[in-house]
């Protein structure tokens, strides 16, 4: 055990043991000793002879800083940052950290939720087939026509709930309208870009965007969209169950990483280079929502245009917590900053963190249109102008032109990707011209790809 008692020492004059420093720091000789290991503490000098430790006391402050970032749950190799930065620069980085924490606890409550819904969805069908009534707790016919404020039921929060089974036969089950999807995908590199980094993709199958940044920004996008395309042919034709389908978009979810982190990889810089992802995969009855970083995913029910994704951006952590308003992030020096994002294993410090995407299942209902795009469109676009351009256009493919028009009109600062889709009853899209899986790359603002 280390001497107790005083030492003198060059720098601050009197120095103490580390009995005495734990007393000053409120942290075991254990924990001080751990942490002069790993360099996060180093003590203020070390007795040559028999190793004893001293600390000068002005050290604590370091210390208990230590001690608080271990309590929030930070790692010791994030802590190692925080400590070596100036007071400001470390305030971001814990903000950014929290920010993190508090979106992946949303996404287990989220998924909480949906587990919560779904088993007593299957106990309520139970119990019905127990009392031989058959039912489904079907609540009536589907809403109203879109745009004309109908009857259909408002979804669940912005976070992307999944709505409990809606109205009509539960999905797949016995007397289901057969549902399909028709959409429209388009790209466009923007009026102050050179290179359009954004991504988007629009079939019977698959839905998505994803937006690239880094020097091979492109080629994560592109990646991530690639990787998506042979889990969306297989969950479209499997009849999983719900859990299962859970399962099968985690993995898809990991090849998607996989993919992007073999697309950056010949980068020789660690640039930081990545991409969001925000995908829509057709089992047939439902969407499998695959989600990360800031594009987003609307949907337009009985008029209201509702967001079902959620922002893993720091300007979205600092509006929810009161720090910030919506009007002061669209202004923000940090708000391109991503929490989470498909990035590559090497990357700088100011981007984005690779972290597992959010998973969900969504019900869907026969008239719903769901906009999924890249923030070149909602960050210069506000929600107000997107429900009114989605709610005004007759078919995807119109919708998507009219979106790329009002990012050109608001400047255009930044590549943008759409994507808009409509779910049918399948007899209403017979007749459908369209491309069976059809990509959007840059495609200006006049080519659009289409499927049904």
């Amino acid at each position: 055990m280390e001497r107790e008692g005083r030492a003198v020492g060059a720098g601050s004059g009197e120095l103490v043991t580390i009995g005495e420093f734990s007393r000053l720091s409120r942290l075991s000789a254990k924990a001080l000793r751990r942490y002069d290991e790993l360099g996060l503490l180093r003590p203020a000098l070390v007795d040559p002879v028999n190793g004893y430790r001293y600390y000068d006391p002005a050290q604590a402050e370091r210390a208990r800083l230590v001690a608080w970032l271990r309590r929030i749950g930070m790692p010791l190799s994030r802590i190692a940052r925080v400590v070596a930065l100036d007071a400001g620069a470390a305030a971001v980085e814990i903000r950014a950290y929290w920010a993190r924490v508090e979106a992946e606890t949303a996404a287990r409550r989220d998924l909480a939720t949906y587990l919560v819904d779904h088993l007593a969805a299957e106990g309520r069908a139970m119990a019905a087939i127990s009392d031989g009534t058959g039912s489904t707790g079907g609540r009536g016919a589907p809403g109203g026509a879109r745009g004309s404020g109908g009857t259909a039921d408002r979804p669940g929060p912005p976070g992307g709930r999944s709505e409990a089974a809606g109205p009509g036969p539960a999905p797949g089950g016995p007397g289901a309208v057969p549902l399909v999807i028709r959409c429209a995908a388009l790209t466009d590199t923007g009026a102050v870009r050179t290179e359009n980094q954004d991504a988007a993709f629009a079939g019977p199958r698959l839905l998505a965007v994803a937006d690239g940044f880094g020097a091979r920004g492109a080629e994560a996008s592109g990646a991530a969209i690639e990787a998506l395309k042979p889990s969306a042919r297989v969950l479209g034709e499997s009849g999983l169950s719900a859990a299962d389908l859970l399962n099968a978009l985690e993995d898809t979810a990991d090849s998607v990483s996989r993919a992007v982190r073999e697309a950056v990889a010949p980068g020789a810089a660690p640039d930081g280079s990545g991409t969001t992802l925000t995908a829509m995969l057709w089992t047939g009855s439902r969407l499998g929502l695959v989600h990360i970083g800031d594009s987003r995913a609307y949907l337009l029910r009985g008029g209201g245009l509702y967001r079902i994704t959620h922002d893993h951006s720091l300007v979205q952590a600092m509006i929810e917590d009161g720090s910030l308003s919506p009007e002061e992030a669209a202004s923000h020096p940090e708000r391109a900053l991503l929490l989470k994002a498909l990035v590559g294993t090497g990357r700088s410090a100011p981007t984005a963190v690779a972290a597992r995407p959010d998973i969900r299942l969504r019900e869907v209902r026969a008239g719903d249109r769901y906009l999924l795009c890249s923030d070149g469109l909602s960050a210069v676009v506000d929600e107000a102008g997107l429900r009114a351009a989605v709610i005004a256009a007759e078919t995807p493919e119109d919708a998507v032109r009219r979106l790329v028009g009002l990012a050109h009109e608001a400047g255009g600062p930044d590549n943008v990707a759409c994507v808009v889709a409509d779910v049918v009853v399948a007899d209403t899209a017979a007749g459908y011209a369209g491309a069976e899986d059809a990509g959007a790359e840059d495609a200006g603002a006049e080519d659009v790809s289409a499927g049904a």
